[in-house]
């Protein structure tokens, strides 16, 4: 699941100019759409681009109370948003201290030409201008560039290229913004609120390598032949203690799955400084349990957390006990998403054979790597929980070990709180005669709802249409779903009802329910992943996510010839995302992956090598 912006600056305390649209004091009922009195008019600024631009135009909107406490976004102690308060842009979320936000797709939007946004434009959480309260808001443009792209097959397609940042359209390179400011807004008056871009994102800066840590870029023929232009995948590898020492030593790989990283993630080669700050344990396990809930986490010492836990783990990686294996984490960003999901996809492309076929083989002759199977495994959470189990499934005999935590849903049963093959509406659970409830889509760790798929999906459909959003959901569609007549994924329900389409259901069923796909292919599967599988689950997974694993354990429990010899455990009180440590909170346990986990992989390579296997060489 997704989540990394930068530290967001503060908004400059300016008003914005206003131009009179028609006669002052003409004036027409909030809300309805068919008499848009209110509108913004978000153009270019010249020296922002000299050229017009495809793309989403977002106008985002935020009170001086956006972002107040609460337990994802803020902190419980006092530093308000009104005294140091981030942009509109870094405020849009899934929860009730969300920003307003309003999308419209642009076509050649030359400089000093305006997109306009009124009261038929989609906004989210409130879906019209005129049904926004008048006040005083804080208010920022924002242009999500697109590129035209001729796919390999001639499907032509305007999508957001990943460039570089892991597609994040708030630090996007070559986005166009607008400084934020403050106006005073009225949906009952006609007027035409004027916002201009001129502020553009800048390059990301790379990574640098170190003794231990090397960034490559590997183009994909795959990926390019399906793209039809020249496509890449990233590796960030980190060289086992006495690489350069042991030079006839083959290795393991541990290939590590998730969110897009710029670079390796839970590592940090230097000391911390003594004068970072310190940290309660209680009070972090109480603030921020999970080790994502915003500035609460930040009020706790949580940065001086990751800095010891990261620094403990260089201190491991590099004593005397730690296996000696190389650690990859893959970048796979593209037009949908942050990653690939790592499977073959027809919107996205044939990123599990690319990355299974072309970038694995690649890292493991460049850093002696032992290249077989048997001397591969997996492992990761969340969105990489479910692509460590799904490239397992797919490349049976090329990974020989999924450790997989807090998946993504694994079965289309339990995804999240909908069943795709029997419900009739993602956002509703059936009613009766007078009433109807929607579905959750996001709880806290005492249950309470926070955030509906409704809510979720709406944002999502504000952000980009066409599964352009950049989010969950519509990856999930990205990578699961058939191409439409146009060339963009079909959708799995109506993004504004909620009802469900059958058709593509069976297809997601067929194609990507991993349950369903080894239950259906167990007489092959079966022995070619016995024992190969681990899941971890939160039983209180903030969004849902253990119901599809208590499918998968059902299944994988009960299944013969041959046994599964699986094993699934579950954090009784665990949110997400839980990774198989009982004795700590996820904020503590969260920081302890790659020491865990790889070392359960060394125990589990050298118990299933082959006759013959190299179980020697890294072993020093």
């Amino acid at each position: 699941m997704p989540g990394r912006n930068g530290i967001p600056s503060i908004l400059p305390l300016v008003s914005l100019a206003f131009v009179a649209g028609c006669a002052a004091g003409e004036t027409s009922p909030p809300g309805t759409d068919a008499t848009p009195n209110l509108r913004f008019a978000v153009s270019i600024d010249a020296a922002a681009s000299s050229t017009p631009l495809d793309g989403r135009v977002l106008v985002l909107i935020a009170a001086d109370e956006t972002g107040r406490a609460s337990r994802y976004t803020s902190d419980p102690i006092g530093v308000g948003f009104n005294k140091k308060m981030p942009e509109p842009r870094h405020l849009l979320n899934d929860f009730d201290n969300t920003a307003q936000a309003f999308g419209v797709d642009v076509e050649d939007l030359a400089p000093g030409a305006s997109a306009i946004v009124d009261g038929t434009t989609l906004g989210y959480p409130i879906e019209s201008l005129g049904n926004l309260p008048a006040g005083e808001y804080w208010v920022q443009g924002v242009l999500h560039v697109y590129e035209t792209i001729t796919r390999g097959d001639g499907k032509v397609l305007k999508l957001p290229m990943d460039r570089g940042e892991g597609q994040q359209w708030t630090s996007a390179p070559g986005n166009l913004y607008s400084d934020p400011v403050k106006v005073r807004i009225d949906p009952s008056r006609s007027d035409t609120i004027s916002i201009s871009l001129t502020k553009k994102n800048p390059p990301v800066e790379p990574a640098k390598d170190t003794k231990y840590v090397k960034h490559l870029r590997m183009k994909s023929e795959l990926l390019s032949k399906f793209w039809g232009r020249e496509m890449y995948l990233g590796a960030i590898v980190v060289l086992p203690e006495g690489f350069d020492e042991h030079p006839n030593a083959k290795y393991p790989l541990a290939v590590y799955h998730g969110h897009f990283q710029s670079t390796v993630n839970g590592w940090r080669e230097t000391a911390p400084d003594v004068e970072t700050g310190s940290y309660d344990r209680d009070s972090v396990a109480k603030y921020c349990p999970n080790g994502h809930e915003g500035n609460w986490c930040t009020k706790v010492g949580y940065d001086r957390v990751i800095t010891e836990y990261d620094w403990n783990f260089f201190q491991e990686w590099t004593g005397k006990d730690f296996p000696r294996v190389l650690m990859l984490t893959i970048q796979h960003a593209n037009p949908y998403y942050d990653d690939s999901y790592a499977v073959n996809s027809a919107n996205i492309g044939p990123y599990g054979d690319a990355i299974t076929k072309e970038l694995i083989p690649f890292v493991e002759q460049k850093f002696r790597g032992i290249g077989e199977g048997w001397a591969r495994a997996l492992y990761g959470g969340s969105t990489g929980g479910w692509e460590v189990l799904g490239a397992q499934v797919f490349y049976p005999d090329d990974y020989n070990g999924a450790f997989a935590s807090c998946p993504d849903p694994i079965d289309f049963r339990g995804y999240t709180t909908v069943n795709l093959y029997e419900d009739e509406n993602a956002y509703w659970y059936d009613g009766g005669p007078f009433r109807r409830t929607e579905r959750p889509a996001h709880r806290d760790n005492l249950g309470n709802v926070r955030a509906t798929t409704r809510q979720a999906n709406l944002r999502e459909l504000v952000l980009g249409d066409k599964t352009r959003s950049g989010g969950q959901y519509d990856v999930w569609e990205a990578v699961f779903s058939p191409s439409g007549t146009d060339g963009y994924p079909r959708r799995i329900w109506d993004k504004r009802t909620g009802v469900i389409d059958r058709e593509v259901a069976n297809y997601w069923r067929e194609n990507y329910d991993l349950v369903h796909i080894m239950r259906r292919d167990w007489a092959k599967l079966g022995p070619r992943l016995r024992g190969k599988i681990e899941i971890y689950a939160g039983a209180h997974d903030n969004i849902y996510l253990n119901n599809a694993v208590y499918n998968a354990e059902d299944f994988l429990a009960k299944v013969k010839n041959p046994l599964s010899d699986a094993k699934v455990v579950y954090g009784v009180k665990d949110e997400h995302c839980f990774s198989g440590d009982t004795t700590e909170v996820n904020a503590f346990s969260r920081l302890t992956y790659h020491s865990r986990f790889i070392r359960k992989m060394r125990d589990h390579w050298l118990k299933t090598a082959p006759a013959g296997g190299d179980v020697t060489s890294w072993r020093y």
